[in-house]
């Protein structure tokens, strides 16, 4: 047998017992549970779990809304300053409240500070 034909014959060996989406680095989807959650992205509970967010090119920003602000339902300006070196302020208004009330997400930006804003998303835990 000459090299060429080792090589095609191995390589045909190689493909037949390997499965396919192993090859294209997908997995299979069994996670080994025989209930999967039938609601993998359940919607959250604002006024009983509070709230959980997410700052966008975050660098240490850090915003904390309570469920108190969220039944007071009124404008409120938050410092999202954290451990970063510099501050930015996001006003969440009667209506961002409303929908938080109502366990719907909102997304906010930031006053420029240092020469850049962020966009701020909030959402119910």
């Amino acid at each position: 047998m000459d090299r060429k034909t080792f090589i095609q014959k191995t390589a045909g060996a190689v493909l037949i017992t390997i499965p396919a989406y192993s090859l294209l680095g997908c997995s299979s989807s069994d996670n080994g549970t025989d209930n999967p959650d039938p609601d993998p992205d359940p919607k959250g509970d604002c006024l009983a779990n509070g709230t959980k967010t997410a700052i966008g090119t975050n660098h240490g920003h850090t915003l904390t809304v309570s469920t108190a602000d969220i039944n007071a339902g009124v404008q409120k300006v938050y410092s999202i300053m954290g451990s970063s070196g510099h501050d930015h302020v996001v006003t969440l208004t009667a209506a961002n409240f409303t929908a938080l009330k109502s366990n719907s997400g909102i997304s906010v930006t930031s006053t420029a500070g240092d020469g850049h804003t962020h966009t701020v998303s909030v959402s119910c835990a």
